[in-house]
C-alpha cells in the first residue's frame, strides 16, 4: 500500500500541525568566497553565528591549529554535485596551501571551517 494510506484506501489526518520551534529551517549551503557571517536567532534568546561563504579554514597538524587559505572542493562524500559548485559541508575534501584536508565540523551551523590532513596513500 502506499504510505499515508490506511488498508482500506483512507487517508491519515495529521493530528496538529508542526509548532514553530518543530519547524526546520532552510539548508545554508556554504559557498567558497570572501568570509560571509550570519546572526540566526534560536531558542531562549540567544543567537548562533552562521557561515554563508568562507575562503579560509582551522587545520590541525601535530596537535597545532594552522590558518589556511582554501583553494578548491575536490570531493563531497554526502552529494557529488556539491563539490562542483564548491559547496563545503561536514566529511567534505578540500585542497588547502598544506595540502588536502577533511573538513571535521558542519561549517552552515557554526561560523568557521574546521578541517584535518589527509593522509596520501601511495
Amino acid at each position: 500500500m502506499k504510505t499515508g494510506k490506511k488498508i482500506t484506501g483512507g487517508k491519515y489526518h495529521a493530528l496538529r500541525k508542526k509548532r514553530k520551534f518543530e519547524r526546520a529551517r532552510a539548508p545554508r549551503l556554504v559557498k567558497l568566497g570572501k568570509v560571509k557571517n550570519k546572526k540566526v536567532k534560536i531558542r531562549s534568546q540567544g543567537y548562533k553565528t552562521v557561515l554563508l561563504s568562507c575562503d579560509v579554514a582551522n587545520i590541525i597538524v601535530n596537535k597545532k591549529c594552522k590558518k589556511t587559505k582554501i583553494k578548491n572542493v575536490l570531493e563531497t562524500p554526502s552529494n557529488r554535485f556539491l563539490a562542483r559548485q564548491n559547496i563545503v559541508t561536514k566529511g567534505a575534501i578540500i585542497e588547502t596551501e598544506l595540502g588536502k584536508a577533511r573538513v571535521t565540523n558542519r561549517p552552515g551551523q557554526e561560523g568557521s571551517i574546521q578541517a584535518v590532513l589527509v593522509e596520501e596513500k601511495k
